[in-house]
């Protein structure tokens, strides 16, 4: 439910708090009158609307987002000074929930301008990649790639750019183990994307992540569209930038012969992504985008929802769509493996909000996690896979990763994601490559601020009246011509050279 009731937003009947929609001063009446703010609230925060003793749960979305530190009045602020976290017991009652998806026949189903692969999958995008094993290569990656900038592709219009993947680790780690198996599973999953045509591996020669070792691990084979070379072996700087060119260009007239052709939207994979959230991003963007990814599985595609830290105290919500108990335990096998990981590295489950989200309007992870679940929409889960895992199943699925952006989309791409939708209240700019970013702003007033930057303002559901179901079909159109090749905004402003972040755990030596 999103009623509005003067100056706030009531989510729920049962909630004793509503959000503002404005600021609203000392005096401001609301709840039809019936309650009289006691301080200024600031937009987007959250006021009592009925007495809550000192130990009782605060509720929004008609679930827990934290309890009173203190005694809260009706009018009353509730933020950081009077809300906490607490333990309770949440009922996961897997696959209570679930129910049969209403799939578009196969008639009506929706298409779009694609690359299809000679693996059968469907690529957005078509770029050339240099993908580097270790950080010890990554200037010599970039300054192959610096090569193909400006007019050097002028006569291979179809191919979207080269793009040098580089990052910080692939050496001082273990061979095995968590940490390099993340670090495996990221690499190999770009370098075999469906959105490159063709990729050079790079390594120095001499580090930890040995890219013939992997390769043999991952059943990969030298081809014309996937080769590597080391530094070491090549010579030295020169004569290996030299080489990588050289290899490059002869990959460029097989790329260029590509073309786009209508591809069934089951081809799609989008990468469910917010950031830089606000207390409007549960209300407005995240349950539109749900609604947008729930079109897209009727369609026949696949939405990856993660972020793990961040559906923390909103899992119960997905274990109850699960498509089998098999499938809700290991979503819970993933929340119990964080609570060690932070209690291990002396961090916390509640760290999170940060002090913008807290800025926003959100409190607790509790509150966060409610909102950024709902970019989930509501069809059954289907799959649980690990950071960067292959995503080989089709409808809504979950990946661990962690909460922070570039390296959650990051295990997203290298899973098979060749689409993301990016919301944000605050106003992220972030961008990836090789994958298009859609951002959707949770409230006008930032859209308007940042609208360079924004691809749909969400905020007109407040301001406007549209539905949140009319602003998932906007959205879902959006990622139609987007992965049809129409630039996103991240896209025109060059976005996704510096957004590669593989998922490091463990020691450094």
């Amino acid at each position: 439910m999103l009623e509005r009731v003067s100056a706030v937003i009531r989510l729920n009947e049962h909630d004793n708090v509503v959000v503002a929609r404005a600021e609203l001063l000392p005096g401001a009446s609301v709840e039809g009158g019936n309650v009289t703010c006691r301080s200024v609230i600031p937009a987007g925060h959250k006021v009592a609307t009925a007495p809550i003793g000192q130990g009782e749960a605060v509720r929004k979305y008609n679930q827990i987002i934290g309890f009173a530190a203190a005694p809260i009045e009706p009018g009353e602020h509730v933020h950081s000074h009077n809300l906490v976290m607490g333990d309770f017991s949440r009922d996961y009652a897997f696959g209570a929930d679930m129910r049969p998806t209403a799939y578009f026949p196969e008639a009506e189903r929706a298409t779009f301008q694609g690359y299809m692969r000679e693996t059968g999958k469907a690529g957005t995008r078509n770029y050339l990649g240099v993908v580097t094993s270790v950080n010890c290569s990554a200037t010599v990656a970039r300054y192959i790639a610096d090569h193909f900038k400006g007019d050097a592709l002028r006569d291979y219009p179809n191919i979207d750019g080269v793009v040098a993947i580089v990052h910080g680790t692939g050496c001082g780690m273990a061979d095995k183990g968590e940490g390099f198996g993340n670090l495996q599973r990221t690499l190999w999953g770009y370098a075999q994307h469906v959105n490159f045509a063709g990729v050079m591996m790079l390594g120095l020669g001499c580090e930890v992540a040995q890219i013939d070792f992997m390769m043999e691990a991952q059943g990969l084979k030298h081809s014309p569209r996937l080769q590597s070379m080391t530094i070491q072996d090549s010579g030295g700087t020169k004569k290996t930038v030299e080489r990588g060119i050289a290899m490059l260009k002869e990959m460029l007239p097989a790329a260029n012969a590509l073309q786009r052709t209508t591809i069934p939207a089951s081809h799609l994979t989008l990468c469910l992504q917010c950031g830089g959230s606000d207390g409007y991003s549960g209300i407005t963007a995240n349950p539109a985008l749900g609604a947008a990814a729930d079109l897209l599985v009727r369609h026949g595609g696949t939405a990856i929802l993660s972020e793990t830290p961040e559906i923390y105290g909103a899992e119960h919500l997905l274990t109850r769509r699960a498509e089998s108990r098999a499938i809700g335990e290991k979503l819970i096998e993933r929340i119990r493996w964080w609570e060690e990981y932070c209690e291990r590295n002396g961090g916390s489950m509640d760290n999170n909000p940060s002090p913008g989200n807290k800025k926003g309007g959100l409190t607790t992870i509790l509150e966060k996690s409610l909102g950024a679940a709902a970019k989930g929409g509501t069809t059954n889960l289907r799959g649980v896979f690990k950071y960067a895992e292959p995503v080989d199943t089709k409808g809504f699925v979950f990946m661990d990763t962690p909460g922070y952006d570039p390296c959650s989309a990051t295990g997203q791409i290298a899973g098979g994601g060749n689409v993301i939708c990016f919301t944000t209240g605050r106003g992220s700019v972030f961008g990836a490559k090789p994958v298009p970013s859609i951002k959707l702003a949770t409230n006008s007033a930032m859209y308007r601020r940042m609208e360079d930057d924004m691809d749909i303002n969400c905020g007109a559901i407040l301001d406007e009246g549209i539905s949140v179901a009319q602003m998932g079909e906007k959205i879902f159109d959006k990622i139609i011509d987007v992965a049809s090749g129409k630039p996103s905004k991240s896209e025109e402003l060059g976005f996704g050279d510096a957004e590669f972040v593989p998922w490091q755990i463990g020691a450094t030596m």
